[in-house]
């Protein structure tokens, strides 16, 4: 609950944003093509996102005679849940990692590269693939394709106000105040949107933890696996593209230094943290 209501706070605060630049901008027409399209746009990757990611990362599907341990889990895991058992698919990389797509639980995926099946013995793949089906119980997708909109058409309508300030096109006033007012939200406003929308995606990187925990009752092998997986991906780095790079369970692209403030992801130290709380209150 305390995360759900967290999320709706960050998506309120794009949609206050948007208004606010709307207000700057003074037309309120190209602030409703810009959501238009950027709704558009972001629908049909919500509609297809299982195909198209599983396309772009040429995942193959998975059988039940080529990993019954997966499969196992996988059914185990979503009888549990009560929901339908999510295609299952296999990614040829070394690199350790996992992610869910799809638009429902019953248009729903999972992924598990190679090297997650070599690393990660079975409690720890029951606890990664316990966060992966908890992000398709949440509707993750839908979340994230909403901050997505938002976010879109914020740096849409920021690009029309540097075009405008380029043109001397000032906000409510053609003075020197309007033109200056223009610069500053075309420059802020994107990068506050992209923050929004990343801080959306670490909360919902925390709730699949706890979530995912919850149904395999085993928080502590769910941050095994990520120690693990953590470790492994600044060995062997991912070839992730940064558009669904928020998708995997841990981070498959570099986040070192300031890029840490813009990374899809929570600190793993943190994630570990919490889920040893879990279950130190499970054990008490």
């Amino acid at each position: 609950m305390r995360s759900f209501l967290k999320t709706t706070i960050l998506l309120g605060a794009l949609t206050g944003l948007l208004m606010l630049i709307g207000g700057v901008l003074g037309g309120h027409n190209g602030v409703v093509m810009a959501f238009v399209f950027a709704a558009v746009m972001n629908f049909v990757s919500y509609w297809f996102s299982d195909k198209i990611v599983l396309r772009a990362y040429n995942a193959q599907p998975l059988d039940p005679s080529s990993a019954p341990e997966i499969y196992g889990i996988v059914t185990e895991l979503a009888q549990s849940a009560k929901i339908p058992t999510p295609r299952l698919y296999l990614i040829d990389t070394d690199t350790p990692n996992a992610f869910a797509t799809g638009r429902n639980p019953r248009h729903a995926a999972v992924a598990v590269t190679r090297g997650i099946m070599r690393i990660c013995n079975r409690d720890e793949l029951k606890g990664v693939l316990g966060h992966e089906l908890s992000h398709v119980i949440n509707r993750d997708i839908l979340t994230s394709s909403i901050a997505a909109t938002l976010a879109g058409a914020i740096m849409m309508i920021a690009s029309f106000l540097r075009w405008g300030a380029i043109f001397g096109l000032g906000g409510r006033d053609d003075d020197r105040g309007g033109f200056l007012e223009l610069i500053v939200m075309a420059i802020l406003a994107p990068i506050a949107a992209s923050l929004i929308q990343l801080a959306i995606s670490r909360t919902r990187e925390y709730q699949a933890d706890a979530s995912g925990a919850a149904l395999t009752h085993h928080p502590l092998s769910l941050a095994s696996a990520l120690r693990k997986l953590e470790a492994a991906n600044e060995r062997i780095p991912m070839d992730a593209g940064p558009a669904t790079a928020h998708l995997f369970i841990v981070n498959p692209l570099s986040a070192e230094g300031l890029t840490r403030l813009f990374s899809t992801h929570p600190p793993i130290e943190e994630r570990i943290r919490r889920l040893e709380r879990m279950a130190g209150q499970a054990a008490s």
